[in-house]
């Protein structure tokens, strides 16, 4: 999975976000695990997970306090 952009994250509904937070966090912990066994050959997807994880979450707020 690529790193995503901020304008696919915006049209996306609520609950997709949550999905895909959910999918990013069983991505990451799947790559901790490679890791682990050293068997992980692209070590920047772990930080590309991380970022995603947070920017999702950050657009989600966004969104929550513009509907107040």
């Amino acid at each position: 999975m690529a790193e995503m952009k901020t304008a696919d994250i915006r049209a996306m509904s609520a609950d997709q976000m949550d999905d895909a937070v959910l999918n990013l966090k069983k991505e990451r912990f799947n790559l901790r695990f490679q890791r682990a066994t050293g068997q992980l050959e692209n070590t920047s997807r772990l930080r590309e997970a991380r970022r995603d994880i947070a920017r999702i979450k950050t657009i989600a707020a966004q969104k929550r306090d513009a509907k107040k």
